[in-house]
């Protein structure tokens, strides 16, 4: 076989055992299938070729032969090059290894049919007892007036933490500690953070320190300051979400309610001039019974050139909204931008192989979270709330309800970034604690105590057991890559404002991602990225500025912004370029094969007729 017969050959292959796997996944994980044994056969499967070790000499000796005919700017040579980073990254070289990440699979497999299973409850403000998702809980938590619900919606995550310290997350943890020192690392988020980020955890952690000791007084102080003013009880997990910006939330909530999500997605990315390349987008965005959780973004076909023949995505996203709760018409929209911010990036990944975009190592968890974050942070922006967010009655959301926003969430803006800092120190601490301690007891105070040094609070109102991905082998130890990339986000927004102005509806932004960070995929790190787009290295300390900002200062940034948007002739979107289907699990709601006007309404219709008005 020559080097392009065996490049095309693992291509193939990849492809047909990739799909299998991410079109049982989209089933299982939508639950419109319970086929959990065909997923973790198709699971193993694709982690057998991945993890083959016999596929990295392979590629040497192509690499080698080709080398011979042709130089290293030749394309069929960065493919294999891509391919041989692939397996670096996954290769699995003793069979023992192998076998126990089979297992591991099997089990998180059997953990996550079992959760599947699992049922959480809170009170309704009239005290009754109501079957209720993560979605419902969180915004319950952070939105709902009534201190009842919102401590009732609490203690069904502090249960939810006990569930799964009781139902096979400890073992889930020695499983993967015993695979990584098999493969040479001290445990797992060793193994993961080497992997995902290329890093150590030392280096890790040499960049959370500094950013933890860069915000540690501006989150103590605004603590401080909110116990002062309503009492010692506004900072207790049940209440301090809420306590803080639920009154802002909910006077912002009918300016964004989920039935226009849709359309405003498709207006803003259009407007920013984003192409979809021609992919096939499946979006599953309305929460109900059996469905995972969390929304997440996932491509069962990568974008790629094959043999010069362009090959659009197939990508799946979805969310978990319930447009009759305050709160979930932005959460909803959110959700649009970010995972239809990663659909973007994975769309555009314009190289000659799956194996430069495909979601998982050698990517970088960081990079690809910079592309959908840039993308979710434009919805703070004061100018987009302009331009996008009106009530039923077409009336634009007014000045005051921004500045609002802005004095309930920029003193907290210091905290927000540390919710996400506290998952990362939490299972470090985990994976390098002596295995015989961990029991429910021992993680249950380790929690509590990590919650306390880094958020401030003696209880999350997310407790940390309760996060989603700490089950899943794909996420867990990686949602530092979430930090990371909020830092290169605000490194971004910060170049696009100096070099134009204005980030909302600006048709230079879009070409210009492509460019510079969706098309090399994982071909380049984050930071060549980064220095190809701004011309600076990888930097925290644009984040590090936005958090310790006074509310006045970030109000007249905004106001600035505002005033400069109104004097702005607005365009007309561009087309998205994309295949687009709602479903609602097995059924299709409204898709764009007539335009995406008829998308958007029929959309809204559905909404609203399930929902009622203003939804």
């Amino acid at each position: 076989m020559n080097p392009q017969d065996y490049f095309n050959q693992l291509n193939d292959d990849y492809l047909a055992l990739h799909r299998r796997k991410e079109d049982l996944f989209w089933q299982t994980y939508m639950g419109t299938s319970d086929d959990h044994d065909g997923f973790t056969a198709a699971e193993e499967a694709l982690s057998a070729f991945i993890s083959n070790p016999t596929h990295i000499q392979a590629t040497r000796c192509n690499l080698e032969v080709l080398l011979q005919l042709t130089d290293e700017e030749d394309e069929l040579v960065k493919g294999l090059k891509g391919w041989l980073a692939f397996f670096d990254a996954n290769a699995i070289e003793s069979a023992d290894g192998r076998e126990k990440m089979a297992a591991l699979i099997r089990s998180e497999s059997a953990l996550f049919a079992k959760r599947q299973e699992y049922l959480m409850y809170c009170n309704d403000e009239n005290g009754d007892k109501q079957q209720a998702s993560l979605t419902v809980l969180a915004a319950n938590i952070r939105t709902s007036d009534n201190e009842s619900v919102r401590q009732s919606a609490h203690q069904a995550l502090l249960d939810l933490e006990q569930w799964v310290l009781n139902n096979g997350y400890i073992e889930l943890v020695k499983q993967r500690n015993d695979f990584a020192r098999q493969q040479g690392f001290r445990n797992f988020f060793d193994y993961k953070v080497n992997k995902t980020e290329q890093m150590t955890p030392e280096q890790l952690f040499t960049i959370l320190d500094d950013f933890e000791l860069r915000t540690r007084e501006r989150n103590q102080s605004s603590i401080r300051n909110l116990a002062e003013a309503k009492g010692d009880s506004a900072v207790q997990g049940h209440n301090f979400s809420f306590m803080y910006a639920g009154d802002a939330a909910r006077q912002l909530d009918p300016y964004v309610p989920f039935s226009k999500s849709l359309r405003r997605w498709i207006e803003s990315f259009g407007r920013l001039n984003i192409d979809y390349s021609q992919a096939d987008m499946t979006l599953d965005l309305l929460d109900r019974a059996g469905k995972y959780q969390n929304g997440f973004c996932h491509g069962p076909i990568p974008s790629f050139y094959a043999e010069d023949k362009w090959q659009p995505g197939k990508i799946n996203f979805t969310s978990n909204a319930k447009p009759d709760q305050v709160g979930s018409g932005y959460d909803g929209i959110n959700t649009l931008f970010h995972e239809g911010g990663h659909a973007a990036h994975f769309a555009n990944i314009k190289l000659n192989s799956p194996c430069f975009s495909q979601e998982f190592a050698p990517t970088s968890m960081a990079y690809a979270e910079t592309q959908s974050m840039f993308c979710d942070s434009l919805l703070n922006d004061g100018d987009w709330l302009k331009q996008y967010a009106y009530n039923a009655d077409g009336e634009v959301v007014p000045d005051e309800v921004i500045q609002a926003l802005i004095a309930a969430q920029q003193p907290f803006k210091a905290y927000q970034e540390r919710s996400i800092l506290v998952v990362p120190y939490f299972e470090w601490a985990v994976y390098s604690t002596d295995e015989d301690l961990l029991t429910p007891e021992y993680l249950t105070t380790l929690a509590r105590d990590t919650e306390q040094r880094i958020l401030g609070l003696a209880t999350s109102p997310r407790p940390l057991l309760a996060v989603p991905h700490l089950l899943s082998q794909e996420a867990a130890c990686s949602y530092q890559g979430y930090l990371l990339a909020h830092m290169a986000v605000y490194q971004t927004r910060a170049y696009f404002t100096d070099k134009f102005g204005y980030l909302t509806d600006n048709p230079a932004i879009g070409p210009l991602l492509a460019e510079h960070y969706w098309k090399p995929g994982n071909s380049i790190s984050h930071d060549a990225t980064l220095r190809s787009l701004t011309g600076e290295g990888f930097s925290a300390a644009y984040l590090a500025e936005t958090c310790n900002k006074s509310s006045e200062e970030a109000w007249l940034q905004e106001q600035a912004k505002i005033v400069v948007a109104q004097a702005r002739t607005r365009a007309e979107p561009a087309d998205l370029n994309a295949t687009i289907s709602i479903v609602d699990g097995a059924e299709t709601i409204a898709d764009n094969a007539v335009s995406d006007n008829k998308l958007c309404d029929d959309f809204e219709t559905y909404i609203t007729q399930r929902y009622g008005n203003g939804r």
